[in-house]
C-alpha cells in the first residue's frame, strides 16, 4: 500500500518543528550563559577600577555591562558607587533608585543608597534605609551600615546616637577601621582624650596614618600635655599629606 504522502509530511514537518525548536533552545541558553558571563567579566574589570580609582576604565567596563544587563542589580549598585565618585549626583541617585526598585530588600544596595541619602541631606530617608539594612539576617556584615547609620546621626547633630552606632560596629567588627576613626574623632571632640589615643592604637594595627588620623593624635596629645610625641604627629602630618587642609592648619601651631 501507498503511504499517504500527505501524513508523511505531516510526521515530516512537526520532525523538522521539533528539532528547529530544540536546537533553538540550545542555542538561546547557550546565548544567555555567554551573556552572564561577559556581564560578570566586566562587572568585575569595573569594580577593580574603581577600588584602583582608574575611573575612566571603571566606567568603560560598567557601562558594558549595564547595556548587556540592565536589570543585573550588581551592576546598577556599582555603577551608582562610581557616579558619586564622579560627583555626577542625579545619576549615582538614579541607578541607586533602580537598584532599590529591582530589589528592595537587598541590603547592599540599602546600605549604599541610604549613605548616599545621609550624605546629601536626606537624612530620614538614608536612616530608614540604613535600618533596614542593619536589621536584615541576610547582612553579614552589619558594622557597614551601623557605621554610616553612625555618620547619618553625627549630621543631625545627634552625638549620643552617633556613638552607639558605632559601639555597635565595634562590638561586632573589633578592627573595623572607619569605625575606629570616627570613635577616635568623636572622643577627641568630647574631652575623652585617653579614649580618642586608645582608639587610635586600635586603629594603627589594621590601617596606615590618614590627614585626619594624625591631625586628631596631634591635638590630642597636645591636650594631654605630650607636646613631645605632639611634634612628631606634626612632623609626620607635614611629610606625610603636604597638601592636606590638616597639614596646612597644623603648620599654625607655635605653642609647643
Amino acid at each position: 500500500m501507498q503511504p499517504n504522502i500527505s501524513k508523511l509530511y505531516i510526521r515530516w514537518s512537526l520532525g523538522l518543528l521539533l528539532a528547529t525548536g530544540l536546537c533553538s533552545c540550545a542555542l538561546l541558553k547557550d546565548y544567555s550563559a555567554e551573556q552572564a558571563e561577559y556581564t560578570r567579566i566586566h562587572l568585575q574589570l569595573g569594580v577593580r577600577y574603581l577600588e584602583m580609582n582608574k575611573l575612566e576604565l571603571a566606567k568603560e567596563n560598567l557601562e558594558l555591562a549595564i547595556a548587556q544587563e540592565p536589570n543585573n542589580i550588581q551592576v546598577q549598585n556599582s555603577i551608582a558607587f562610581l557616579y558619586e565618585k564622579l560627583n555626577n549626583t542625579q545619576l549615582a541617585n538614579n541607578h541607586y533608585q533602580i537598584a532599590l526598585n529591582l530589589a528592595p530588600d537587598d541590603w547592599s544596595v540599602q546600605n549604599n543608597f541610604g549613605r548616599f541619602l545621609c550624605e546629601h541631606g536626606k537624612n530620614q530617608q538614608g536612616l530608614e534605609l540604613l535600618t533596614k539594612a542593619i536589621a536584615t539576617p541576610l547582612n553579614d556584615k552589619p558594622w557597614l551600615a551601623l557605621t554610616n547609620a553612625g555618620r547619618c546621626q553625627e549630621t543631625n547633630q545627634e552625638l549620643q546616637g552617633a556613638k552607639t552606632y558605632f559601639k555597635l560596629a565595634l562590638n561586632l567588627n573589633s578592627s573595623y577601621a572607619p569605625a575606629l576613626l570616627e570613635m577616635q574623632r568623636i572622643s577627641y571632640q568630647s574631652a575623652d582624650y585617653w579614649a580618642a589615643k586608645t582608639y587610635l592604637q586600635r586603629y594603627l594595627i589594621v590601617a596606615e596614618q590618614t590627614p585626619s588620623s594624625l591631625w586628631f593624635a596631634l591635638n590630642t596629645e597636645r591636650a594631654l600635655g605630650n607636646n613631645s610625641l605632639a611634634k612628631q604627629y606634626q612632623k609626620e602630618l607635614l611629610e606625610k599629606f603636604p597638601l592636606s587642609e590638616e597639614a596646612q592648619k597644623s603648620a599654625n601651631f607655635k605653642d609647643f
